[in-house]
């Protein structure tokens, strides 16, 4: 089980079950993501469109399915990981600083996003199209990359400072979520 993991070279460690849950919780995540990244890609990519709005509300649906499925696991982090790990390593700076930040940027890009697609005139052009699909670029980008920090430093600290009580106390908490 201890292979030496490639990835910032942290070993592998083997996760309790409420950590565990939380990182299979990202594999299904990570194929929505990929679904709206790859739709957000195509929008402004065909010179034959002349009206955009189409394609945006496809977009928009795709992400409120994402986000219906990230708001609870989200709060599993922001509720109950984070706050159990800033008991040990501190909230205001360090990882859990950043995580949470990470968390608010892709969440405010996504938000904007959403709000702007709400009431979209009849006639979307190119360009406004193309910037709001960045918005969703961008929130993907920021949110692969955090998946991976969690994954590979995140988890496997909670693993290593959280005693036997904390993981059973993460494991009930956060399937009440």
């Amino acid at each position: 089980m201890h292979s030496f993991c490639h990835m910032g070279g942290y070993e592998e460690v083997e996760l309790c079950s409420g950590l565990e849950r939380l990182k299979q919780e990202h594999g299904p995540l990570r194929e929505q993501m990929h679904d709206f990244f790859e739709l957000a890609q195509t929008i402004g990519n065909n010179d034959e469109v002349q009206n955009w709005k189409e394609r945006l509300l496809a977009l928009r649906k795709n992400v409120l399915a994402f986000i219906y499925e990230l708001d609870p696991h989200s709060e599993r982090e922001e509720g109950v990981l984070f706050p159990m790990m800033a008991r040990y390593i501190g909230r205001t700076s360090g990882p859990i600083a950043v995580m949470e930040y990470e968390h608010e940027q892709a969440k405010q890009r996504i938000a904007s996003f959403l709000t702007k697609t709400a009431e979209l005139p009849e006639t979307v052009d190119r360009e406004s199209a193309m910037e709001l699909a960045d918005m969703v670029i961008q929130a993907y980008h920021i949110l692969s990359e955090h998946f991976m920090k969690e994954e590979n430093v995140l988890f496997p600290m909670a693993e290593r400072l959280f005693s036997d009580e904390e993981k059973e106390e993460l494991s009930e908490k956060i399937s009440k979520i």
